[in-house]
């Protein structure tokens, strides 16, 4: 049957999850850091997930799909062992533990390797000093306290940068964007979580890189959840 239906533009998805919270049905998953409509036959076409997307990344669309099944959204749901708020493993609850040697000497005091004010994408200028010449962080929020190391191995040295995409309701892209026009950066690094939802931080860079016409090198690092440098590409 033709009807109205979601479609997901994936060049414009962030990877920041809301839509699939947005969605009571469960028609929305995040696959390999972007949204997808799992099922034509779990999208009531309502388009709740619409005001939900802060990139305008969802839209309807008239085609061929199957009728709305409310009963296999009822068995979708109930599959579910523990369905989590935003469809993303970034909210799943865990205890993490590490190893301690009891005779340790207890650790001198670390100073901070921070060298500019403010670090939120949302707050930081477009143009500043300190943006010349620098050699640029752009992290996720939750990558300083999953990391021990982090000050040392990623800040030092570096403008650090740090923002959330599932919970900032901005596009980062359009700031990164103009940082990287108005300023001679030497090269970003982006430190992200293995989470799903953190590629949105990932694509916010990747494309800002491509509209600020420069050829700057960049890199990435991932974090898991326990806290361990996982790759740098």
């Amino acid at each position: 049957m033709i009807r109205k239906i979601i479609t997901i533009n994936e060049d414009a998805c962030n990877g920041c999850g809301l839509c699939a919270a947005a969605c009571h049905e469960g028609a929305i998953g995040m696959v390999d850091g972007k949204a997808r409509l799992l099922r034509d036959d779990y999208c009531d076409g309502l388009g709740d997930c619409l005001p939900a997307c802060p990139t305008g990344a969802i839209s309807f669309e008239e085609r061929e799909a199957a009728a709305y099944d409310e009963e296999a959204v009822q068995r979708h749901k109930a599959a579910a062992a523990q369905p989590l708020p935003c469809g993303c493993p970034g909210s799943q609850s865990k205890r993490i533990t590490h190893p301690r040697q009891e005779d340790a000497a207890a650790p001198a005091s670390v100073e901070s390797e921070l060298s500019q004010w403010p670090v939120q994408i949302r707050l930081v200028p477009t143009e500043a000093p300190y943006f010349q010449g620098a050699r640029l962080l752009v992290a996720a929020d939750c990558t300083a306290f999953a990391y021990g190391d982090f000050h040392r191995r990623f800040i030092r040295g570096r403008v650090a940068l740090i923002g959330c995409p599932k919970l900032d309701p901005v596009a980062y892209s359009e700031k990164l964007t103009e940082i990287l026009k108005r300023n001679d950066i030497e090269s970003v690094t982006v430190v992200r979580m293995e989470v799903p939802c953190c590629g949105g931080i990932v694509q916010a860079v990747r494309t800002a890189l491509q509209a600020s016409g420069k050829c700057i090198p960049w890199q990435v690092a991932t974090v898991s959840t326990d806290g361990s440098l996982l790759e740098e590409s």
